[in-house]
Order: structure tokens, then C-alpha cells, then sequence
């Protein structure tokens, strides 16, 4: 009975251990490494654009030169700051939006680069608008402003209605008196054009531009003739995100991640339309045409250095407050860092 007491105790003890160890684990969201020596982690991704730099820095070789092994993990701006702060993705490639936000909610994460800037957004409106207020691709953006005043628009959210808004604005047009119809998707704002349910919408590319490339609209607007969709104005487009903890507890991991995504985004600022960046945009942007994907990595601003600034922040901070999406938006000395990148 003693042994059989001493064994019972003995197990308890080390579950608890084990279960220790593995609430510990969890706190963090600790990588693995493998028999090889490399470091797996986990990637949390969104499917846009901003993801071309993860992919780039994956067939470059980049993370790989660094230890790293990559899983990506898509997720939505709805399930992305709770995968990083359950330790499901070690690394989330973020929209500044979900991270000023989760910084509003005084979660700990930690931003240690950004690899893309500006909005790459496309207002397309269409082919019938078009013909009726002779619009084209070269129309001067506040003859298009104009144009748009009374119309009918798509919504598929409140961020790009008010991205759409800033641009109305500056050209003397009031969003508040378009009609506005909301919509499910992006998917379903291309639908509804189509069938010249609504006259226009803006989102992300490559939408727009495929809706042009299939003859059913015209893109009128993008951040090179809107300059409040651009980096100058609109500051960061993407960050990546880590728990303080996990950077923390894994410095040389992080430095590794950020160094290659670095490495990628300057690849991709030299070689904007080389294979290697095509190939990896394919698999970002799946479905799209070279030419688009090349149009689409045209409008980004890829840095040729990932570390963030004041005057950065400044002008994200700005745009996140003034398209209402993170009303108490602010970003504190210690909410991110470049001691991870050379």
C-alpha cells in the first residue's frame, strides 16, 4: 500500500510538473526546435498584399539563413490579435488598425518592424458611370470627386467607406450625402457593380483592377492620385506583431524573423516585377494576372529598412484616428522597438 502510495504521489507530482511546463510554454507561445537546429514558428497572415514580404523572405531563402522554419496560419482582422495572444502564430503580419486596437484594449504586443506602407486601394466605378460622366483612368481626381457627388457606392466595411470618405472630402464632397449600401464582401461589392446594383466601391487590389481587366469597370482613383491613401500620408500599412513576452523570452528568434522580412521587403522594393516576386505574389494573391499583381506591388511602399520611427507612427496614429477606426488610437515608447533588426 506504501509503494502504491509512493507511486500515486509520484505521478501527481510530475503531471503537475508537466502541466507547469506547459502553462509556461503557452505564456509565451514558445517555438520548437527541431532535430536540425531550426526554429519553427508560426505566422498569422491575412491573404492581402502587405503578406507578398512572408512569402518573398520564405522562397528567398531568407527566414531559412536565419534558423526559421515558417507555418503560415490565415486568419481574419477578427481572429488575429487572439491567435497572438493565445500563442497559436508566434509572429502576426498585422494592419496597424488591429494593432493600434489591441493596443487601445492594453494588450502587450510588441511591433518590431513594418514591411509595407501606404493603402493599395482602387475605386472603381462602373463601365456605365464611367461613360455617363466621361471618367477614365486619367480623369483628375477632383473631377472624379465631383462625378461621385449623389451617386450610389458599395460597402463592404467601415474602414474603407471612410477611406473612400477622406478622399470625398478633399476634393469638397460630402460622403454623408452618397447613397451607401452595405455589402457582405468585396466579392459581393464586385457582384453589385456588375450588375449596376451601385456605381462604384473601393477596396483593396487587386479587386478593382480585375474588375477593370474584366471590362466592368474603370479604376479612377489609387494612392498615386489619392494622396491620403499613400505612405507620405497614411504612414505604415503593415506591421509584425509579437507578444512582449515571447520577444522577451525569444530574442534571437525574433531578430532572425525580422532580419529576413527586412531582407524581402528590400528585394522586393529593387525587384519589383522579377519571377521570384511574381511567383510569391501568385501565391498571395491567387487568381490575379501578372500584369495585375505586377499593378498591385506598384502600389505599396516597400522599405528598404523595416524600422519604425516617431514620424511614422505619427502619421499611422493620425490616419487610424481620422478614418475612425481606433477612435483612442495611440502608440507609447515601449509598444515597439528596432533593436531586433541590424
Amino acid at each position: 500500500m506504501r509503494q502504491q502510495t509512493r507511486t500515486r504521489t509520484l505521478a501527481l507530482t510530475s503531471a503537475a510538473l508537466l502541466g507547469a511546463a506547459l502553462l509556461s510554454g503557452c505564456d509565451d507561445g514558445s517555438s520548437s526546435v527541431g532535430s536540425d537546429g531550426k526554429t519553427t514558428v508560426s505566422v498569422g497572415l491575412s491573404g492581402n498584399i502587405f503578406d507578398l514580404s512572408i512569402h518573398v523572405a520564405q522562397r528567398n531563402g531568407y527566414f531559412a539563413a536565419q534558423g526559421i522554419k515558417v507555418k503560415y496560419v490565415t486568419l481574419t482582422a477578427s481572429t488575429g490579435t487572439s491567435a497572438l495572444e493565445s500563442g497559436s502564430v508566434q509572429f502576426l503580419n498585422d494592419s496597424p488598425t488591429n494593432y493600434l486596437s489591441a493596443l487601445s484594449k492594453g494588450l502587450p504586443e510588441l511591433a518590431v518592424g513594418w514591411n509595407g506602407g501606404g493603402n493599395p486601394l482602387g475605386l472603381v466605378v462602373s463601365d456605365e458611370f464611367a461613360k455617363k460622366h466621361g471618367l477614365t483612368a486619367d480623369t483628375p481626381p477632383a473631377d472624379v470627386a465631383k462625378a461621385l457627388a449623389g451617386s450610389t457606392a458599395g460597402a463592404s466595411s467601415a474602414n474603407t467607406k471612410a477611406e473612400a470618405g477622406l478622399f470625398l472630402k478633399a476634393h469638397g464632397v460630402d460622403p454623408g450625402k452618397l447613397t451607401w449600401v452595405s455589402l457582405p464582401s468585396p466579392a459581393a461589392d464586385k457582384a453589385a457593380l456588375a450588375k449596376d446594383e451601385i456605381d462604384w466601391f473601393v477596396t483593396s487590389e487587386p479587386i478593382p483592377l480585375q474588375v477593370q481587366k474584366d471590362g466592368d469597370g474603370v479604376v479612377v482613383a489609387d494612392p498615386v492620385k489619392v494622396p491620403q491613401w499613400a505612405y507620405q500620408d497614411a504612414g505604415y500599412g503593415q506591421v509584425v506583431a509579437v507578444k512582449k513576452s515571447y520577444a522577451g523570452a525569444n530574442a534571437d528568434t525574433v531578430k532572425g524573423f525580422a532580419t529576413a522580412v527586412q531582407q524581402a521587403t528590400a528585394y522586393i522594393a529593387a525587384h519589383p516585377g522579377d519571377a521570384k516576386v511574381l511567383g510569391a505574389a501568385r501565391e498571395t494573391l491567387t487568381g490575379a494576372s501578372d500584369d495585375i499583381l505586377k499593378e498591385s506591388i506598384a502600389q505599396v511602399e516597400w522599405p528598404t529598412s523595416g524600422k519604425l520611427d516617431d514620424a511614422g507612427w505619427a502619421k499611422t496614429v493620425a490616419f487610424v484616428k481620422n478614418i475612425g477606426a481606433v477612435p483612442d488610437a495611440k502608440v507609447a515608447a515601449d509598444d515597439w522597438t528596432n533593436k531586433y533588426l541590424p
